[in-house]
């Protein structure tokens, strides 16, 4: 008699387990009301983070819209998946799954550089090549500096 085991994709998603590059590529994030999709792992100052990615246009109503490169970087840590929602969330302690905002989407460029989402202080920089970045306010100072962001912008 053969006993059933969980497919590791599934086991992995519990809350308190650190996701897999597997399980992060499986899933979207929910950030700005936007869904980002895992890009890589990155080593920052000693740090392990998830970068996440999106491409959007910057306006609707211009004429030519330009490509907005959006990354979102990450201690691999803090993201958790969401059982319920089925996305992935970012959480400071690495369990505790935030209630995600239910505010009305703006333009990028529209929105403030300092910000609050998911319980977390947030900071938008512009990288090389105009990708902008976003990283934990209480990170910033590692995350985005020039080093940091040219790292983070490349593809």
């Amino acid at each position: 008699m053969s006993v059933a085991v969980p497919h590791r994709y599934l086991s992995a998603l519990r809350r308190g387990v650190v996701l897999d590059e597997n399980d992060l590529e499986m899933n979207v994030l929910e950030f700005r009301q936007r869904s980002f999709q895992f890009d890589r792992l990155i080593d920052l100052g000693g740090r392990e983070c998830a970068i996440f990615s999106r491409t959007e246009t910057e306006s609707e109503s211009q004429f030519r819209p330009r490509l907005v490169h959006l990354r979102l970087v990450v201690p691999h840590g803090w993201v958790v998946y969401d059982g319920a929602e089925d996305v992935l969330a970012i959480a400071r302690d690495g369990t505790t799954i935030p209630a995600l905002p239910a505010e009305a989407v703006t333009e990028v460029r529209a929105e403030s550089s300092e910000f609050s989402e998911q319980g977390i202080d947030w900071r938008r920089a512009e990288g090389p090549g105009g990708v902008l970045v976003y990283a934990p306010e209480e990170l910033a100072g590692e995350l985005l500096t020039p080093g940091a962001l040219a790292r983070v912008a490349e593809h």
